[in-house]
């Protein structure tokens, strides 16, 4: 029609230069990336009512939705696990980098970071469990999962430098990697143990994990009628 520019054919603008925008490319992948965020957050809800080892088809029937659409966003259920997963740890990784800036003191810093890592992993254990699980065939995490660790190690190391003396000192890069080893272990056996008595809530259970990391188990051995006894004879 006369007067109306019609693009080339290769794309560019009048001039040749900029790109021309596709509205309806650009419409289409904003709908897909909404579709996939409440694909995640349904997947989430189901996940956290169903437990972490539930299969696709579950996990598509309590959505309300197929499992075709969810391999259509994400490939696969590892596909899956490492979308929920990354928003997991991005969540976590917010509020454990929080937790440390409000600190005044490496082993607050410290309790404080553990702590909000198991009162955010206490909101669902479900969805913990499914997010932090190596993928199949794995033997330790990769991806998301992998960098989430990597910088809760570097945000435990570095309060505690000024306590090494050294910072390029090599024991600063075993100390922090073995307590990340040991916050998860006792903080994921601790998750799995059923509600009762005797089992210590989340800032009493940070206390602890936080009390092993700087003072080891010395004090606990100490305190105990078997070691006294010992000491005794």
């Amino acid at each position: 029609m006369p007067g109306v520019p019609v693009a080339p054919a290769d794309g560019l603008g009048t001039t040749g230069q900029t790109p021309a925008v596709d509205g309806r490319s650009a419409r289409w992948e904003t709908h897909r990336e909404e579709r996939r965020r409440a694909l995640i957050k349904a997947a989430r809800r189901a996940i956290h009512r169903l437990g972490p080892d539930a299969s696709m088809d579950e996990i598509a029937a309590t959505a309300g939705t197929s499992k075709s659409v969810f391999y259509r966003y994400f490939g696969d259920k590892s596909g899956l696990r490492q979308a929920v997963g990354a928003v997991v740890i991005r969540q976590m990784q917010d509020t454990l980098a929080a937790a440390r800036q409000n600190a005044t003191q490496p082993r607050q810093g410290v309790t404080a970071m553990v702590t909000a890592y198991l009162e955010m992993a206490q909101t669902s254990p479900n969805v913990y469990f499914f997010s932090t699980l190596p993928a199949e065939g794995e033997v330790r995490p990769s991806g998301e999962l992998s960098g989430f660790f990597d910088s809760v190690t570097a945000m435990i190391a570095e309060p505690l430098r000024h306590l090494l003396g050294d910072p390029e000192s090599t024991l600063l890069g075993y100390w922090p990697t073995a307590a990340i080893g040991l916050v998860r272990t006792s903080g994921e056996l601790w998750l799995q143990t059923p509600d009762g008595p005797g089992k210590p809530d989340s800032a009493a259970m940070a206390q602890q994990i936080s009390a092993w990391l700087f003072d080891g188990v010395g004090h606990l051995l100490a305190a105990s009628p078997t070691s006294i006894t010992a000491a005794e004879g």
